[in-house]
């Protein structure tokens, strides 16, 4: 990691935001660095695990096609049908690509090889809450068009006119403007500090075990590297949780934006 340096040029230097830049594998192409690499790698899996799950189905299923038909599913009745009722399987493709996409990258932050969720880089955050908000705008103006699309976003049935000039702006703000942003940040910041921690803990751990002189410090350093498979199992949970909140998001908001009524 490159965090760790000699104790006479200034002893340990505590994890940040540095800790997420790495050096493109390719100079020449500064565009593919390790979280495009990752995005792409979890492309081909997740493209490849549905071909296969989707090949040669039987009655009676495998071990191999029940793991995809649980998966199938879980999105399906847990997530489309609950939130979108009829509508669900125009938009099923969807959120099954979504929370696939989004569980594989998020899984690359405990994966030995990779050891960095992909969403620990916001960018990456900001684009897939993008083409949600593109997604779901996009279905209200086609079900109610334009103007009806931004009337029911902004102005919710049985509001007052008197109203209108505090419930409007707030509306608009809060649908259109503030769905992206918290949704993309909520997948980010978890995955950020998830991951941070962390490094705090291994290589504070790593450190303090082998660093230091102190019997005690070299105790709390296997401590802090022992506590750090607890940190891991922690955040194997968050972040199959941040992907099924993602999903189920998307899916309120598709909802809500389909809706005939507000």
């Amino acid at each position: 990691m490159g965090l760790l340096i000699p104790l006479e040029t200034g002893g340990f230097e505590a994890p940040g935001v540095s800790s997420f830049d790495f050096p493109p594998p390719f100079p020449n192409v500064p565009w593919l660095d390790k979280y495009m690499l990752q995005a792409l790698l979890s492309l081909v899996i997740v493209l490849a695990f549905w071909l296969i799950m989707a090949r040669k189905n039987k009655l009676v299923p495998t071990k191999g096609q029940y793991i995809g038909e649980t998966a199938y599913f879980f999105v399906r009745n847990g997530i489309a049908r609950d939130m979108l009722g009829h509508d669900f399987r125009r938009y099923l493709p969807l959120l099954i690509a979504l929370f696939s996409f989004i569980l594989v990258n998020n899984l690359f932050g405990v994966f030995p090889l990779t050891l960095l969720p992909t969403f620990a880089h916001v960018g990456w955050a900001y684009g897939l809450a993008g083409l949600v908000w593109i997604v779901y705008n996009a279905a209200g103006i086609g079900r109610h068009g334009p103007w009806g699309y931004l009337k029911r976003t902004c102005l919710p049935s049985g509001v007052p006119w008197y109203m209108w000039w505090l419930i409007i702006p707030l509306e608009f703000i809060s649908n259109i403007i503030v769905r992206p942003i918290t949704l993309s940040l909520r997948l980010f910041a978890n995955m950020f500090a998830g991951h941070l921690l962390v490094l705090v803990f291994v290589l504070g751990g790593e450190y303090l075990l082998f660093e230091s002189t102190s019997f005690v410090n070299k105790f709390f350093g296997a401590v802090s590297l022992v506590f750090s498979m607890a940190i891991f199992a922690l955040e194997l949970f968050v972040q199959s949780l941040q992907a099924f909140i993602f999903t189920v998001l998307t899916a309120q908001y598709i909802s809500s934006a389909i809706a005939e009524e507000h």
